[in-house]
């Protein structure tokens, strides 16, 4: 492994192989071991970079909160400093959101994304009602104090972000909340997007709406899996690869 300072954040990577750039952006509260397998396997014929983001793994955490575009920009910064131009990304879920956002802004050859995360969940009046009252809640606990707040907050918040605090906390609030949607129409590469029948953390008409707003998406179904469908499915995941890149 190897590590790099960007923005004044040490960052750890693995990069090995030779020819065409590929890019690994693994998911939220992961790291790059989780993509290490398909790193081995394209290793052979590319130049293949494994990425611990930072806040994950062995890479340190963003000094300030970071939304997805700052990871971009870190990201585009990363790859200049390491001349690699023209990236093929192979994302998973949050890896996906910072794929996207590199794609509508950047020269990219192809994507894979499994799991992709970007899009807003649909929400009805029932949900609202249930933010604004949390909103409330929230704002009258906190009078009472720091410590009650932080009870508070590991009672009612998600599992994420009960994994993290202080600046990681409030970058995964920015990244939850940030939307792909409106750059969808910006990426001209093509891209497939693998989603598991059974996701319920990007659900499968996520893949469905992102390949209707892709101009050159595919979407493939792993039938009875989940959101680790691509890490459940090594084989097959490979074997897709292999087929768009060309094998």
């Amino acid at each position: 492994m190897a590590h790099i300072v960007i923005n004044n954040i040490d960052i750890c990577y693995k990069l090995c192989g030779e020819g065409q750039a590929v890019v690994l952006l693994h998911g939220w509260g992961q790291k790059m071991i989780m993509m290490d397998f398909i790193q081995e396997h394209l290793a052979k014929r590319f130049k293949v970079l494994n990425i611990d983001l930072p806040g994950h793994g062995e890479s340190q955490d963003p000094d300030r909160a970071y939304s997805v575009e700052d990871y971009c920009q870190l990201l585009k910064q990363m790859l200049d400093a390491l001349s690699i131009t023209d990236p093929i990304l192979i994302g998973h879920s949050f890896g996906c959101r910072i794929a996207f956002h590199y794609a509508a802004q950047y020269p990219t050859n192809k994507m894979v994304m499994c799991g992709a995360a970007g899009l807003l969940p649909k929400r009805g009046w029932e949900y609202q009602l249930k933010t604004k009252s949390f909103k409330l809640a929230k704002k009258i606990v906190s009078l009472s104090g720091e410590k009650n707040l932080e009870k508070f907050k590991q009672h009612y918040g998600s599992a994420d972000y009960k994994n993290v605090s202080g600046v990681m906390r409030e970058t995964f609030v920015k990244v939850v909340n940030d939307d792909v949607k409106p750059l969808l129409a910006k990426i001209k590469c093509p891209v497939i997007l693998i989603f598991g029948e059974n996701d319920d953390a990007t659900p499968l008409w996520m893949g469905k709406e992102l390949e209707s707003n892709l101009a050159d998406g595919a979407l493939i179904v792993f039938e009875n899996d989940d959101h680790y469908a691509y890490f459940h499915q090594p084989q097959r995941l490979l074997a897709i690869v292999d087929s768009f890149l060309g094998d």
